[in-house]
């Protein structure tokens, strides 16, 4: 029981790879519904924050803390899918939600450009030099996203396990490389990896419970035990506070609940 999360670039087989991936191994595919779910949380048409996925998240700046509230439910809807297992994942940095649980295997997909220019100018029937001006401007629009968000580089290959250059190996050979790769006892479930996975669920729960309240705090869970990261002005506030913690400690596998100044958490983690 594993989890293949896949990275891409526009028109670079990524969807085929993960389609074919779920198929082989009979696990489950998303990614659409992820941002559907998020959609409904947020109370954004999920045209529109289809929309900001693909240009700067400017739409996201028109709510308070927008930003914030789109990282917590994307990460909520997001985990609801993986936590089955035998999931395959495409789509807006899933390797960035899951970070910490080793049946995780994080791959990234990329094409030539020749290759990529000749999809988008046959289904879109546009000129040589118009695919280009497409592509270059959404991969562009996909970095500045995630760094907008996230601070990554969704391109940097540190960031995964398997780079797959689908040219010379063909798709059905990066669907042979990843079925190979995740069947190792590396990306395994175990115990300790469950775990991880249900803290991060469960600090996910604790997260957008209390996004109206406070939507800046930080979450960090290990084995049930609940930390709230606090700014100053949280913690002059005792009223705040107990609130804060009487919700928490009401959802279902929190045993214990702590609030410390922000910096505090940052520095323990």
């Amino acid at each position: 029981m594993s989890i293949i999360t896949i990275s891409r670039g526009s028109y670079s087989y990524g969807k085929e790879v993960a389609e074919k991936v779920a198929r082989k191994l009979g696990y489950q595919c998303c990614a659409r519904e992820v941002l559907l779910a998020a959609s409904k949380e947020f109370n954004i048409p999920e045209i529109k924050l289809l929309q900001a996925v693909h240009d700067p998240p400017s739409i996201l700046e028109r709510f308070s803390y927008g930003k914030e509230k789109f990282i917590a439910y994307f990460q909520a809807a997001l985990l609801q899918f993986l936590q089955k297992d035998n999931v395959v994942y495409h789509g807006l940095a899933g390797h960035f939600y899951v970070k910490g649980v080793s049946h995780v295997l994080r791959v990234r997909i990329i094409a030539d450009m020749k290759d990529r220019v000749r999809i988008v100018m046959g289904l879109d029937n546009i000129s040589y030099e118009d695919a280009i001006e497409r592509i270059n401007k959404d991969d562009l629009a996909r970095r500045k996203w995630s760094q907008n968000l996230y601070g990554i580089d969704t391109a940097d290959p540190i960031l995964y396990d398997l780079v797959i250059h689908v040219h010379k190996m063909s798709v059905d050979d990066a669907v042979e490389v990843i079925c190979h790769t995740v069947g190792l006892e590396t990306f395994k479930t175990t115990f300790e990896s469950q775990k991880a996975m249900e803290d991060l669920v469960l600090a996910s729960e604790v997260k957008t419970t209390l996004l109206e309240l406070r939507p800046e705090i930080q979450v960090f869970v290990h084995d049930g035990v609940v930390t709230l990261g606090a700014s100053s002005q949280i913690m002059k506030d005792p009223d705040l506070v107990r609130e804060m913690e009487t919700i928490t400690g009401r959802i279902s596998g929190v045993k214990e609940v702590n609030i410390k100044p922000s910096r505090l958490v940052e520095l323990s983690e």
